[in-house]
């Protein structure tokens, strides 16, 4: 598949379902894993390439390992040295299906990493930084993953609203616009 532009293309998407029980009565430092009914899961993953001469997807899934947690782990090839990554992040809320709410962002991934100065961006790769083989500048190229991936309250900034929240990453990989994941929920 391609889009207009011609490019080949990745995404990764995450549907994550934030819930609480006590919303807008925190302090960021009263915030600890659980302690206010605080819950955060995930509940569908879906990992595609639409350009499979540049990123094989090995496996990409959720597992159940506790009632009320689920880890996510993905396993990615990438065939050719990845010297440019661009990357575009968008959160989405769901109100009568998923519109824009926090944010719609592009940026370049290897300027990024050698310099992180995008605050948001900050947010999200903190939450995968620990659980991912994504920690250097680059080139990438082989074996990427992420592996036990599990978001905690304790990484976000504020708490969040109540909600479900839609995750899109996309990666446009040389110039290769490559999908990684299709709906995170």
């Amino acid at each position: 598949m391609t889009s207009s532009h011609g490019q080949n293309f990745m995404e990764l998407s995450a549907f994550v379902k934030y819930s609480t029980d006590v919303e807008n009565k925190f302090e960021r430092n009263q915030i600890k894993s659980n302690q206010y009914g605080v819950s955060i899961k995930m509940t569908n993953v879906v990992c595609i390439s639409y350009n499979k001469s540049w990123v094989v997807v090995n496996h990409c899934r959720l597992k159940a390992v506790q009632r009320n947690k689920t880890i996510f782990n993905a396993d990615l090839e990438i065939i050719h040295p990845a010297n440019e990554i661009d990357m575009r992040v968008q959160v989405q809320k769901k109100a009568n299906g998923y519109k824009p709410w926090l944010f719609d962002i592009t940026i370049d991934g290897c300027k990024y990493l050698r310099k992180p100065n995008n605050p948001a961006i900050k947010i999200i790769y903190g939450i995968f930084k620990e659980f991912s083989t994504i920690n250097h500048t680059c080139p990438y190229v082989g074996h990427q993953g992420v592996a036990g991936f599990y978001p905690t309250i304790d990484k976000f900034p504020n708490p969040l609203p109540s909600g479900d929240y839609f995750l899109i990453l996309t990666f446009i990989l040389s110039k290769q616009r490559i999908k990684a994941t299709d709906p995170i929920y």
